[in-house]
């Protein structure tokens, strides 16, 4: 592990420094904020009693269901698909919460891009119509046609090689993490539990579990860094860590895991659900991402680092995510049934057929002339837009008058 000696944070310094950029990050515009502002948004769900929210059945849900968190994910085989891609907030809870949030997101997004009015209206229609269309008996559920932008993004994911991960995550290619802005040097305790990690049998399987490696794989620490990425996630333990596989033979390879501490998750649990959800957050998040994102759940261990329960994973070149900026306003409607329809898939493959047929009974009633989408979706949308638009501004001038005691 590299010794590198520079002017960086301080350990002790790490919590305060991390919040000024949360704050930065979140400034930067109203689709931002909305991404990290997950706690805001479940405080205001809980407020709120005048929607009629239903009650979908009790399953795994993303709990943090913005565009950002979809995208291209390979599973061990290398096969890709569009999946949810963070599941820090899963809980089992009500499949209505991630409609919602999606919603918020596809809708902040648009005002963002400078779409009209009438186009968010379009958005959450066509989200709805692909989400409806994954509620099908099992087996006979409908995919939705990928737009063009989306079949760029899995074009893309399925070219990307380790070089594209590297160059893209550490600058390089040469095995070491580049010091900097994105990457902290670790204290003394921080090494000493990495080394330890890489001595684990369980982060050996999960490393071995991919590409087919040997099962008596040995593993070596290259380089490990404190990792300054996210934005809702920004202060919490994150690490990268490059590993060399070495299964016997002369040929190795190189692998970059993300240690990722896993917090206690704002989205509500339900009432009455079904089995025990774990107390463990770590053991939380991988179990709700193996119940909607089987490709990347798979990937993924629980773990306790320096005392605080961690998700492991191994980065893939073929995970991406997408981004709803880069759409014109023809192409927003279709990536949004087609994202819409990726969550309807997720949360499908946990109901039972008669689960599916309920829940889709109980979305597609009461809609208006002008507007096929649920009444209590179009209303918590704007109701929601409108709550963070306020809390936007208001978050934009704090920062501004913090901003120079914070540089200071």
């Amino acid at each position: 592990m590299s010794n590198r000696s520079a002017q960086y944070p301080l350990h002790a310094d790490r919590a305060g420094i991390l919040l000024a950029h949360r704050r930065l990050k979140m400034a930067r515009s109203a689709h931002a904020y909305v991404r990290g502002a997950t706690a805001q948004f479940y405080e205001w769900l809980e407020a709120s009693n005048g929607h009629s929210i239903p009650e979908g059945p009790p399953i795994w849900i993303c709990g943090d269901c913005h565009v950002g968190n979809l995208g291209p994910v390979a599973d061990v085989q290398g096969n890709v698909a569009i999946q949810i891609r963070d599941l820090d907030q899963t809980v089992i809870g009500n499949p209505a919460h991630d409609l919602i949030r999606l919603g918020l997101s596809l809708a902040t997004a648009a005002r963002g891009s400078d779409l009209p009015g009438v186009t968010t209206a379009h958005i959450v229609e066509h989200m709805m119509n692909g989400y409806e269309n994954a509620l099908g008996p099992a087996g006979e559920e409908e995919w939705v046609d990928a737009p063009e932008p989306i079949i760029a993004v899995l074009k893309k994911a399925l070219q990307r090689r380790w070089k594209h991960l590297a160059e893209e995550r550490i600058e390089d290619v040469k095995p070491e993490i580049p010091l900097g802005k994105r990457f902290w040097p670790l204290s003394e305790e921080e090494k000493a539990a990495i080394g330890r990690l890489a001595g684990s049998d369980n982060l050996r399987e999960l490393i071995t579990h991919l590409h087919s490696r040997k099962d008596g794989a040995s593993l070596d620490v290259l380089d490990a860094a404190y990792w300054v990425k996210g934005c809702s996630s920004l202060g919490r333990l994150r690490y990268a860590v490059l590993i060399r596989v070495k299964g016997g033979g002369a040929k190795s390879e190189i692998c970059l895991i993300d240690i990722k501490e896993a917090a206690h998750a704002a989205a509500p649990r339900a009432a009455h659900a079904p089995g025990a959800m774990p107390a463990n957050s770590a053991e939380r998040v991988v179990m709700g991402a193996r119940a909607l994102a089987p490709a990347l759940g798979n990937r993924m261990i629980a773990a306790e680092f320096l005392g605080k329960p961690v998700v492991i994973r191994e980065l893939l070149p073929q995970d991406l995510k997408v981004e709803i900026e880069q759409l014109t306003q023809s192409q927003a409607g279709k990536a949004a049934r087609y994202l819409g329809n990726a969550v309807g898939l997720a949360h499908a493959r946990q109901m039972t057929a008669t689960q599916r047929q309920e829940w889709k009974a109980t979305l597609q009633p009461h809609r208006s002339a002008t507007l096929d989408a649920p009444p209590w979706l179009w209303t918590s949308i704007v109701d929601l837009v409108g709550a963070h638009e306020r809390a936007y501004l208001d978050h934009c001038r704090r920062f501004a008058l913090e901003a120079p005691r914070t540089a200071a």
